[in-house]
């Protein structure tokens, strides 16, 4: 419970808004004092090695490299020190130090690495930020023969702490600067994750007042457009659920219903017999082969129901194989031959071209057996029923087709319901129980497959089943 509250929506709003504002706020503060410093050297070296140049022609020119008497260089040189507030050397080709505004290492040998590029005619720089300075050195070059040669280098640095002193100023600043945007971005978060998620905690009230049943209104949150999608959804979802439940009781009722009769007309039967002790045996045999039938037609509702029961199950597994559909509806027809012979119906199966799919061979029996058979057995003396099998690349086809009593356009939509009967008094006079499409339909669409229904009162009515060649199992 405590993870989930702390996972909250509306405290996830509140982090990302405020990390949504503070983190460009620290890179944009960082990258500005970064690109600064980078600026402000980046200056300093251009300007440096331009009086570097400038310095080297002047050392070049009056021969000091050869004579340190030679001007007064010196002189120059510690005021251009100063004013850097840096150091200047001059290093002969010995690697010498000839020269040093800070008169430490005159005379002293120097072999850094940027002195002995800048020997072999290089410019080099240096940003020492740990130091807080600048190092520049230039090669001094002069003629001899008119032939130019490296003499020696020339040795900058300048101080740089103004550069520190402002980082260290914009930090400050930005550090105060940052403190005032998470402020105001805690508020903002606060607000914002309150006005956000406010639609959602009215949401999760109405459903628990629904749930428990203190009110029967609709959710009706609408305070912006996915809000309003939701409510929409759990109020579809909401009617679905009571559409359900009163779809049980009705079939609760119905199954009532269903056993109940026959047994109240046997226990009609049996009290009739038992008030005449001195019955006929001929009467006696008539009302035990109506127990009899109603024994059977208790036996066919309950076996419907639990077929039913058991296609209805969430989990209702298949027992799928390659089946050859023509043999098996060869088989089928031949059980129901006897049937349609008694009824005096005409049962003709037609094959179009050899189909094997994967199907479960008991439940798609028995959906196609109660095609058939509820096409004999609503069908005329001298009537037919013409059953197809077809198939392309991806699909198979069935198609039932007979001519008997038809169905009425207003009952079309609600044959597959369990116990539903266009005709009760002629269902229940040929032995219908009302499942046996149900069952159909249940079987069909754990197939994967669709049933639909064609029909015309007093001419007949058509059944065409379309089932995937291949069964794919479906991810929950």
């Amino acid at each position: 419970m405590k993870l989930r509250t702390f996972f909250s929506l509306r405290k996830r709003i509140f982090i990302q808004i405020v990390l949504a504002g503070i983190i460009p706020a620290i890179i944009i503060t960082v990258s500005g004092i970064f690109l600064y410093v980078k600026r402000s050297s980046a200056n300093d070296i251009n300007s440096l090695i331009s009086e570097a140049k400038l310095m080297s022609n002047h050392v070049s020119t009056s021969g000091y490299m050869n004579d340190q008497t030679a001007g007064n260089m010196r002189e120059r040189m510690t005021a251009v020190g100063n004013s850097y507030s840096g150091r200047i050397l001059l290093i002969n080709t010995s690697y010498r130090i000839l020269l040093d505004t800070y008169y430490v290492d005159e005379g002293r040998i120097t072999v850094w690495e940027n002195v002995v590029r800048s020997m072999k005619g290089e410019i080099t720089s240096l940003y020492d930020e740990d130091n807080q300075c600048i190092i520049v050195t230039v090669p001094i070059r002069t003629l001899h023969d008119d032939k130019e040669r490296i003499d020696g280098v020339l040795f900058i640095s300048k101080n740089t702490s103004y550069i520190a002193q402002t980082k260290n100023f914009y930090l400050n600043a930005a550090f105060e600067f940052l403190i005032m945007i998470a402020f105001i971005l805690v508020i903002v978060g606060i607000i914002l994750s309150r006005v956000l998620t406010d639609p959602l905690k009215k949401m999760s009230v109405s459903i628990d007042a629904i749930k428990n049943g203190t009110t029967q209104d609709e959710l009706k949150i609408d305070e912006y457009k996915e809000v309003a999608e939701i409510s929409d959804k759990f109020n579809d979802f909401t009617t679905q659920m009571r559409m359900i439940d009163e779809s049980r009781q009705e079939f609760v009722s119905n199954v009532s219903h269903e056993l109940k009769t026959p047994l109240a007309s046997m226990k009609v039967l049996a009290d009739s017999i038992n008030s005449m002790p001195d019955a006929p045996v001929d009467l006696y045999k008539e009302f035990m082969g109506d127990i009899g039938e109603e024994i059977d037609r208790e036996t066919k509702t309950i076996n419907d129901l639990l077929s039913l029961v058991r296609l209805d199950k969430a989990n209702a597994t298949l027992n799928i194989s390659p089946v050859n559909i023509n043999e098996l509806m060869e088989l089928l027809m031949k059980r129901l031959r006897p049937l349609a012979e008694e009824k005096k119906v005409e049962l003709v199966l037609e094959s179009f071209r050899p189909v094997t799919a994967e199907v479960d061979e008991v439940k798609f029996s028995l959906a196609i057996m109660n095609l058939v058979e509820n096409g004999i057995k609503y069908n005329d003396e001298g009537g037919y029923v013409h059953v197809s099998v077809n198939s392309d690349h991806q699909f198979f086809f069935i198609r039932v087709e007979d001519n008997g009593m038809g169905i009425p356009d207003e009952s079309l939509d609600s044959i597959f319901e369990r116990f539903y009967r266009v005709d009760k008094s002629h269902s229940r006079e040929i032995g219908g129980t009302g499942l046996g499409l149900a069952i159909t339909k249940n079987a069909i669409l754990m197939h994967h497959g669709e049933i639909k229904v064609s029909s015309t009162l007093g001419e007949g009515t058509t059944f065409d089943v379309r089932v995937p060649l291949s069964y794919i199992e479906k991810v929950s």
